[in-house]
């Protein structure tokens, strides 16, 4: 099995700054794309930043020039640097790594379990 692990999370001031990190571990042939989403109850889980295997990014309108994602391949872990943080980020940040490895077929999505963020003074 895989599992996805989150680590970061907490409470920030506005005007601060986070970093999330997500390693991922199990039965591994190939790490694909990697990113992260958040969500707030009642609404939908929504994209925050996406991350190729060669590295290129995509982020969602909110946050961009604010979240910077990165990865290493070596380490099967993604990252998530955040500034410049607003009280509307606050949110649980999930990770999402699609995976190929022995056990199931290719590209399969695995999700961490979540972090919360809370920005507020």
């Amino acid at each position: 099995q895989v599992q996805l692990v989150e680590s970061g999370g907490g409470l920030v001031q506005p005007g601060g700054s986070l970093r999330l990190s997500c390693g991922a571990s199990g039965s591994i042939f190939r790490i694909y794309d990697m990113g992260w989403y958040r969500q707030v109850p009642g609404k939908q889980r929504d994209l925050v930043a996406i991350i190729t295997r060669s590295g290129s990014t995509n982020y969602g309108d909110s946050v961009k020039g604010r979240f910077t994602i990165s990865r290493d391949n070596a380490k099967n872990t993604v990252y998530l640097q955040m500034n410049t943080l607003k009280p509307e980020d606050t949110a649980v940040y999930y990770c999402k790594a699609d995976i190929t490895g022995s056990l199931y077929g290719p590209n399969t999505p695995f999700w961490g379990q979540g972090t919360q963020v809370t920005v507020s003074s």
